[in-house]
């Protein structure tokens, strides 16, 4: 345990900066995208399970689907806060996890980051109720696992790094992909849509909540990770 929640020292500037260029490729890439939007998908569901058990919802399930979409289902009031907020849950849930990916990675805390990480894997595992859910949340938990057990200090640090940077800038990506299915009426279930029956409150308003929210957190966390890289420069520009 103390080995886990022991820092680890601060990664080069250059490889902090590698990883934020994998992952915006990741996320611009159509190819790479829709393999590794998944881990968003995985996010977003995770999301909209926890708020509803902590607002007091019966979680009965969730499931992932190869086409990146997923669905959880809860029991309660059909209406009222609760709703709202695990509805509203989904699409912030990447960029906040990145954010605290990042304060984790900005006090060194590389080995427990990846552990939280499996640890919520295995709770999703749980309440996963298709084929597919299972075995895409079983290949993301023993990559992590196998990153955080076996791995040497330097390769967990490249996943790490380069796992919170794309929940920052993916979490992003979905919000936009999101309003322009609204668009062409191809989302009339969608969470923003959902909200906007439950509210009166018009759908686009959400969308741009969730905008507003993932580049928040996008923005503090990129203050939280860029530090060595701006040590790096300032150091350069001083010789």
């Amino acid at each position: 345990m103390l080995d886990i929640l022991a820092p680890q020292p601060a990664p080069p500037a250059l490889l902090v900066a590698a990883t934020a260029v994998l992952a915006l490729a990741t996320v611009v890439v159509r190819r790479a995208w829709r393999l590794a939007r998944n881990a968003i998908t995985i996010a977003h569901e995770g999301g909209h399970a926890l708020v509803a058990v902590l607002t007091g919802r019966r979680l009965r399930g969730i499931r992932l689907h190869s086409d990146t979409s997923g669905l959880t289902l809860s029991a309660g009031r059909p209406t009222g806060p609760g709703m709202v907020l695990t509805l509203f849950a989904g699409y912030v849930t990447p960029s906040l996890l990145g954010l605290a990916g990042a304060w984790l990675l900005s006090a060194g805390r590389i080995r427990l980051l990846l552990w939280l990480a499996v640890a919520l894997l295995l709770a999703m595992l749980v309440m996963m109720r298709n084929g597919y859910g299972i075995l895409a949340v079983l290949a993301t938990g023993a990559l992590v696992f196998a990153v955080s057990w076996y791995a040497s200090s330097d390769a967990q640090a490249v996943f790490a790094y380069a796992a919170v940077w794309f929940l920052l800038v993916g979490g992003v990506r979905p919000v936009g992909e999101v309003q322009r299915l609204r668009r062409r009426g191809r989302a009339v279930d969608s969470d923003p849509d959902q909200l906007a029956r439950l509210t009166r409150i018009p759908g686009v308003v959400w969308v741009g909540l969730f905008g507003l929210v993932n580049v928040a957190a996008l923005a503090a966390g990129v203050a939280l990770l860029v530090e060595p890289v701006g040590d790096w420069v300032r150091d350069l520009l001083a010789r």
